[in-house]
């Protein structure tokens, strides 16, 4: 290339720097220790244009290589992670079905150590598992910085629900073209490979999904929220062409087309005959329960502020005033500490709460009370924090607020049955610390209220 073809890449005008060639040479060198101890030479500052695409391709090689690493280290962690006898062995030495089908010690370390979700962390420790175990070569190329890490847990998601035969086939097929490919492309490309080399396995795995369909809400920016179901394709597809249909039918009001098409699938769900409005009664019991904490001045609008949607998070001001005036609400008083805004109760003690001390917990907590836990409060089970002693209630371990927390399914066994894991929980804070069975430490903390 010319000095005048150079200069034409150049960022902010002037000839391109001869780090450009060298970032250039250290792009088709394999990834190493080495190599990774010359990335602080980078400046994109003094490179041209082509010389920083360079860069960029080097630095996302390494990223590559370290998370090779990454999957060695968390393989290892997965293999050796020491699971008590007392856990899974019963009195008889037989194994205890609730913790062998499922339990992985791994998943909770990880996902604090590494501030994860529980669910990335077990798909970060299933992916390094299955790279080390089966895909050798899928592994080698990452190390190489061939291809990305989200190509490598592509091919581990892909191919887990095959056997070792056929996923060999379909890795072998695709190996040599991977690094050529987009990630989507990747996945598309095991798709069809898999469908070629299990067709009969494929049908099966589609109809045990068929079984699983169900609807998906989760929050989104903004007072937004992302709601869908997990269905068909073709289901999907007859959906999509009602929800066009209707949106076309509109009137030309300003609106866009996909602001249309949001509002036609509300009118589809919600505004149809028979539908169940917010606050109606039918049965007995109201139909629909949308609960929203919000502070009483932001309800009656004296002050601006957020208000706090169950299942969803933060929403403005104007959104709870919207619901909480809507026909029906019904509104039930919570108070707060005014020091910290954390919510307050007092209630009698027994073994089970009553069913506003329940309330208040769940409201006050939110969610699972371990770390990395996003589990809705209303779907956990309540624990007493100190073990409730049911032939001395008085020593300790009441049914209070300070000492109860909501813990998921299994989150309350991990407390419960595994002896490496303990917990605390501060009454004045309302911080959880757990202790892990490697001595590490970490804490939940509550919502805060009224900052």
């Amino acid at each position: 290339m010319s000095v005048v073809e150079s200069s034409s890449f150049a960022g902010g005008g002037g000839c391109a720097d001869p780090s450009d060639e060298w970032v250039a040479l250290l792009r088709e060198r394999a990834p190493s220790a080495e190599t990774a101890a010359e990335l602080d030479g980078i400046d994109p500052g003094r490179m041209s244009a082509r010389g920083r695409i360079d860069a960029l391709v080097v630095i996302e090689q390494h990223l590559a290589w370290l998370q090779a690493k990454q999957v060695e280290v968390l393989a290892a962690v997965a293999a050796y992670t020491e699971i008590p006898e007392a856990v899974i062995v019963d009195a008889g030495g037989n194994l205890d079905d609730v913790f062998s089908a499922s339990w992985d010690g791994a998943v909770e370390e990880v996902a604090c150590a590494l501030r994860l979700a529980n669910q990335t962390a077990a798909q970060r420790l299933n992916t390094a598992t299955s790279l080390a175990r089966r895909h050798e070569a899928t592994r080698r190329l990452l190390g190489e910085g061939r291809i990305s890490y989200l190509q490598a847990m592509v091919v581990a998601e892909q191919l887990e629900v095959v056997d070792d035969d056929v996923a060999g086939q379909v890795e072998e097929a695709l190996v040599g073209k991977m690094p050529s490919l987009a990630v989507g492309q990747t996945r598309a490309a095991l798709r069809r490979e898999i469908h070629r080399a299990d067709p009969h396995g494929a049908e099966a795995r589609h109809q045990v999904r068929v079984r699983e369909r169900r609807v998906t809400h989760r929050p989104d920016e903004d007072g937004m929220a992302f709601f869908g179901a997990v269905l068909p394709a073709q289901q999907a597809a007859l959906m999509e062409q009602a929800v066009d249909a209707r949106a076309m039918g509109y009137e030309r009001d300003g609106r866009t087309l996909e602001q249309k098409r949001a509002d036609a699938l509300f009118d589809l769900v919600v505004n149809q005959p028979g539908a169940s409005a917010v606050g109606e009664v039918r049965g007995g019991r109201s139909s629909v329960v949308v609960q929203v904490t919000v502070p009483f001045d932001i309800l009656l609008g004296t002050e601006e502020g957020p208000a706090e949607l169950k299942g969803y998070g933060p929403i403005t001001a104007g959104q709870a005033r919207e619901l909480a005036f809507a026909p029906g609400s019904v509104w039930r008083r919570l108070l707060t500490q005014p020091e910290t805004g954390l919510l307050v109760k007092t209630d009698p003690t027994s073994y089970r709460p009553t069913a506003e001390t329940e309330r208040h917990v769940l409201a006050r907590d939110q969610y699972c009370a371990f770390p990395s836990c996003r589990m809705p409060a209303h779907r956990c089970d309540l624990d007493h924090v100190q073990p409730f002693d049911h032939r001395h209630p008085e020593r300790g371990g009441l049914t209070t607020p300070d000492n109860l927390q909501p813990l998921c399914r299994r989150h309350h066994r991990l407390k419960t049955h595994h002896p490496g894991w303990r917990v605390t929980r501060d009454p004045h804070s309302g911080v959880a610390t757990w202790t892990a069975p490697t001595g590490h430490t970490y804490a939940n903390t509550p919502p805060v209220y009224r900052e």
